[in-house]
């Protein structure tokens, strides 16, 4: 068997000078093995070539046998790896490269975040829920910040009247999907993080298996359909959740998380507004940095909760007015009647 084994390493090793795909470097080598199979077969006992080739052909087809064990084995292994959730599977252990960590010197030197926060944050998945004049800004500092996996779902197209706030698009990428748009976008600004991006329109038929993928929401959507499908998601999968919204001159921002004893977003907005009150961008119009002052506070919310640092808006909404120069937050208790985290079992008896 000596022999053959050594032709087969040498073919082997020729296919792999000559740059031959793996599965033709198997091919040949199933060819030698029908070959010494044949030979066996065909030859009586005692022949010259068959006594070069050595073993027998039980032999041979025992060994055959075990390997085609060993194959179907593996392949299956590698399907069931694939089955695996990305939840589940290992963090990554890759050490940073000496350019990543030059990228994120400035994050490194702080002590709230150093090294370990850096870390957390290369590991973080996020999805970003919107892609729009809230998403822009925080996909972009997300990205910057090295988050390591960042998905981005959005069913429209860049319109030219998008781009007055709209910072992650461009005028040459009118008419291209938004997602496309940013994924480019951050692409460019930081090579070192992946981005997922999901053309289609959230529906509760898909939001539950998307949102198990991720560490952490952000929703910058523009409608209240949306907002209450992606609040009873989180709430489900007990994922936190950060949510803004802008209007005109003002913007708000808060972390939505029952399981840490925060309220959740429908705990403080139980029901939608009525028709007229609360005017798209469209209708009432928006000045443009607004959403990126609301858009990179949900960034910084993101990054601090994922690197540790900090005092998060969990329980406290944080309420900005650009035209009169204001800040102010209020408190936000969770709701034990609220109809998406609160005491299922109360509100049933109340019922």
């Amino acid at each position: 068997m000596t022999l053959v084994l050594a032709l087969a390493a040498m073919l082997w090793g020729i296919g792999h000078m000559l740059r031959m795909p793996t599965n033709a470097r198997f091919l040949m080598i199933v060819l030698l093995y029908v070959g010494v199979l044949l030979v066996h077969t065909v030859f009586p006992d005692g022949h010259p070539l068959r006594d070069a080739l050595g073993g027998t052909i039980n032999e041979w087809v025992s060994l055959g046998f075990l390997v085609g064990i060993a194959w179907l084995y593996s392949i299956a292994l590698k399907k069931l790896r694939s089955r695996v959730r990305l939840e589940n599977q290992p963090k990554s252990t890759e050490a940073p490269t000496s350019s990543e960590l030059e990228r994120n010197a400035r994050h490194i030197v702080l002590r709230e975040i150093g090294g370990p926060g850096q870390k957390r944050l290369k590991a973080a998945r996020v999805l970003v829920v919107g892609a729009g004049g809230l998403g822009s800004p925080a996909l972009q500092y997300l990205a910057a910040a090295g988050v390591g996996t960042i998905g981005v779902i959005d069913d429209d197209v860049v319109e030219n009247s998008n781009l007055q706030r709209q910072v992650i698009h461009t005028d040459e990428r009118i008419g291209m999907p938004k997602v496309f748009s940013a994924e480019q976008a951050m692409r460019a600004q930081n090579p070192f993080v992946e981005v997922r991006p999901y053309q289609r329109r959230l529906t509760p038929e898909i939001a539950q298996d998307l949102f198990s993928e991720y560490d952490l929401i952000l929703d910058g959507s523009d409608n209240a359909e949306t907002r209450y499908l992606v609040n009873e998601t989180a709430v489900t999968l007990t994922v936190p959740l950060i949510s803004a919204a802008i209007t005109q001159w003002e913007g708000q921002i808060s972390l939505f998380d029952p399981s840490r004893d925060g309220p959740c977003y429908a705990c403080v907005f139980p029901e939608a507004p009525a028709a007229g009150l609360a005017p798209s961008c469209a209708e009432g119009g928006v000045l443009g940095p607004l959403p990126g002052v609301i858009g990179s506070m949900m960034a910084v919310e993101a990054i601090k909760l994922l690197a540790g640092a900090g005092e998060t808006l969990l329980g406290r909404i944080l309420i900005y007015d650009a035209l009169f120069a204001e800040t102010r937050i209020i408190g936000a208790n969770r709701r034990d009647d609220c109809k998406i985290c609160g005491n299922k079992s109360e509100n049933t008896g109340a019922a």
